[in-house]
């Protein structure tokens, strides 16, 4: 019964529309990073390039499971330019911990304004084109490392 529920609490997050800045619409400056030892992350770095950005926690089973297929596609993708980041609005303590068990090649920062983004579910992903314009997001598990999953990327990537 709590399975279906947490599906049904999924399901309708999901479709929550996202809040946006004054402009109308999120952008990649929009988030705020800090890295593991608390300095803040300039975001600009990443102009030219795709960035995929997954929100996770280390209590997040289906942030977990997702993992490995995000690993697979940034593996599969390395050649492009395309960034991966991982940003838990968890302790900065909490984090390191997690990344020290883990042998994924993840770049994890600390995000200090998730419910301004309005993101309500976890696993959240958001996919910014080089010109730091949002153009993905989705709430929930999904498999980064399936064709068509790989496709979503790589389309984004082309319209640089």
């Amino acid at each position: 019964m709590s399975r279906i529920l947490f599906l049904l609490y999924i399901a309708i997050t999901a479709c929550t529309p996202i809040k946006k800045n004054d402009s109308g619409k999120i952008e990649l400056e929009d988030i705020s990073l800090t890295d593991l030892l608390g300095e803040p992350i300039d975001l600009s770095q990443y102009k030219g390039k795709t960035v995929f950005i997954n929100f996770w926690a280390t209590w997040c089973r289906p942030c977990l499971q997702e993992m490995p297929t995000i690993a697979l596609a940034q593996d599969k993708l390395k050649a492009e330019p395309i960034v991966f980041l991982f940003a838990s609005n968890e302790s900065l303590d909490q984090i390191n911990k997690f990344k020290r068990k883990q042998t994924f090649e993840f770049q994890y920062f600390h995000l200090a304004n998730m419910e301004a983004l309005g993101i309500q579910a976890l696993p959240t992903t958001f996919i910014f084109d080089a010109e730091g314009n949002l153009k993905f997001s989705e709430a929930g598990y999904r498999n980064w490392n399936d064709n068509a999953s790989l496709k979503l990327i790589t389309d984004i990537n082309k319209t640089q």
